[in-house]
């Protein structure tokens, strides 16, 4: 794979998200696979609005000195690229209504029609301790992939964690569920006030 193309996609969706509020000035990751034992992350000090070569660093499965200057997220990316033959393209995002939606729901299940079509009704992950939750994380993300046979995981209270083969289909789920959170909240809102429109 080229590699300048490569970073160019990966800057232009970084944009996009930080656009959307998906990610924080130095909140979230993105990654992709390179080669079989190797994958392009952020690194830390990332600042996603202006992702470029050097905020990007290409990592071995085995550790080295460059993880410590990648994201922490790096080691759920490996366990993620390990266990998933299918996964090219890897984020951790943030996108406000889902991850508010998640904080007192247990299902998302979408009742607008792109959100019904694309992605059916998604089961939010509770990861119950935030303490001990990095160090359970990655076994348990690439694991509730694998058992749920998905592409997506909101986790509650957290994010959203996804993965693809096509970078611009990942977009468009992220941007779908976020889309349709929205929604089901403003329609809550709607039934709150007890308005009739």
């Amino acid at each position: 794979m080229n590699k300048q193309r490569l970073n160019q996609q990966l800057s232009s969706f970084a944009l996009s998200m930080f656009r959307k509020d998906f990610y924080g000035i130095y909140h979230g990751s993105l990654s992709a696979k390179t080669e079989s034992n190797r994958f392009s992350i952020n690194t830390k000090e990332a600042i996603f609005d202006a992702i470029d070569e050097e905020d990007m660093l290409e990592l071995y499965f085995d550790k080295d000195y460059r993880w410590n200057d990648a994201s922490v997220d790096s080691g759920i990316h490996k366990g993620i690229y390990k266990q998933i033959t299918d996964a090219k393209f890897i984020t951790f995002s943030m996108p406000p209504f889902t991850t508010a939606y998640s904080i007192d729901h247990n299902l998302i299940t979408p009742k607008d029609f792109f959100g019904n079509q694309e992605l059916g009704q998604i089961t939010i992950y509770d990861p119950k301790n935030f303490d001990d939750w990095y160090d359970r994380a990655t076994s348990e993300i690439p694991q509730y992939f694998l058992s749920h046979k998905t592409h997506i995981m909101v986790i509650r209270g957290y994010g959203v964690y996804a993965y693809n083969r096509n970078l611009h289909e990942m977009a468009k789920q992220l941007a779908i569920l976020e889309k349709s959170c929205r929604l089901l909240m403003l329609e809550k809102e709607d039934i709150n006030d007890g308005f009739d429109y």
